[in-house]
């Protein structure tokens, strides 16, 4: 028994600190995963920026050399140039940067976050007014694609369902005299699977940048995998600058085209964004897995003068029994079980659940008084609560898209 105590104190202990625990331990990998980053880029790309260095170092010279200039007035003259292509000059002809259909691709990139960086505001006017613009503009496209979120997850979730219906009509498995708009009740345990969602979407977001290439390779003159690679850049607005699209001066059917390039950005966005937060959810559910192991460990040390029985598997969507953690006894054995964390407060799932943040939106809106009462009650150390469709369903709230996804799969889940 004295075990049993320790351990489940050991549990407790570690469970008021979940959240701090899962934060330091995704900061660990992510510090893990960008040494790794850095290893494998540095010997990918080290020996090609060296080799282009004694390539351009060889050029100068022999340029200097045949036409009699001096290095440093060589020097001066590339580093005015580098000038000129920041204010957006080339030396072949391009579009203007900055009348209004140049200047509209810039604003489209500068409220999507992509930011490719081909145009720059150089006065100081131009600067000052990008600050205020970027500030309302960002805000407004992630609340856009926070509502793409949910209605296509809404989307998923109902098609999942109908998909599953169909299904279990066809196996004989239902009367034959059930109503076809029958809900929840018939589906008592089931919720849309976060790995299915994660699939359609890697799937959508393969398609869209096939497509898309399909029509920069021939149209910009690039490389079929140079094309995949400014899609996923821009796509995932990371926005290197290196590749952009509809830059030339003149296009064969350059309206169509040019409306193409923008529906192919945004949808394109659109997609992975919303992948990004469903990847982020198995990731969390690793990182719940990985608490979940550091605890039992904890446990096992801390009650080591007793005979621990079998323990379960836990793995990232298994099922866990309600409680908080504990060390339960086995009805088959009378040695102490696994310890096992499953709910906070009844209603927040570790491993099994689809996300466990903290509860903040409800339905399609995101409420600013919610925001507040829960930053008072966890700033006070309140109790936190869940809503009770996600605790019935499984699902908890979230932040931001998370908490979108989260609800709305909690929602889809019930009889609409």
């Amino acid at each position: 028994m004295g075990c049993i105590l320790r351990g489940r104190c050991c549990c407790r202990s570690l469970h008021l600190n979940e959240d701090n625990g899962r934060f330091l331990l995704l900061a660990i990998l992510i510090v893990l995963y960008l040494l790794c980053g850095a290893v494998v880029f540095s010997a990918i790309e080290r020996p090609s920026e060296v080799q282009a260095h004694g390539k351009w170092n060889i050029t100068l010279f022999n340029f200097s050399e045949t036409f009699n200039i001096s290095l440093e007035d060589l020097n001066f003259f590339l580093r005015e140039y580098e000038t000129a292509i920041a204010a957006g000059i080339r030396a072949d002809a391009l579009r203007p940067r900055w009348d209004f259909t140049g200047a509209f691709y810039f604003v489209g990139t500068v409220v999507s976050t992509i930011g490719f960086g081909m145009s720059t505001p150089v006065t100081v006017a131009g600067k000052v007014f990008l600050i205020f613009y970027g500030l309302l503009g960002c805000a407004a496209t992630i609340l856009f694609f926070n509502l793409f979120l949910e209605r296509i997850i809404t989307l998923l979730a109902v098609v999942m369902k109908a998909v599953r219906e169909r299904r279990i009509r066809n196996s004989g498995l239902l009367p034959p005299g059930i109503r076809h708009d029958f809900s929840a009740c018939s589906f008592p345990g089931w919720k849309p699977s976060v790995y299915h969602v994660m699939l359609i979407l890697g799937l959508s977001a393969i398609i869209i940048s096939c497509c898309a290439s399909a029509m920069y390779t021939p149209v910009e003159g690039w490389a079929y995998l140079d094309s995949l690679y400014f899609c996923f850049v821009t796509f995932s607005t990371i926005g290197f600058g290196d590749l952009v699209s509809s830059q030339r001066a003149d296009y064969e059917y350059q309206p169509l085209y040019r409306l193409a390039n923008c529906l192919f950005i945004l949808m394109g966005v659109c997609c992975i964004y919303s992948l990004f937060n469903v990847i982020s959810i198995v990731i969390k559910q690793v990182l719940n897995w990985m608490l979940q192991n550091l605890c039992c460990q904890r446990c096992k040390i801390k009650s080591n003068s007793f005979p621990l029985g079998r323990r379960n598997a836990i793995r990232p969507g298994s099922r866990i029994r309600k409680g908080r953690f504990r060390i339960k006894r086995t009805p088959d054995s009378g040695d102490s079980g696994p310890c096992e964390s499953d709910m906070e407060g009844g209603g927040r799932r570790l491993s099994g659940e689809m996300i466990s943040m903290k509860d903040l939106t409800a339905s399609n809106k995101v409420s600013l008084a919610l925001m507040q009462k829960q930053l008072s009650e966890s700033a006070n150390g309140y109790p936190r609560t869940v809503c009770g469709g996600s605790r019935h369903n499984g699902f908890s709230g979230g932040v931001g898209a998370l908490g979108i996804m989260n609800n709305r799969l909690a929602e889809t889940s019930n009889s609409r």
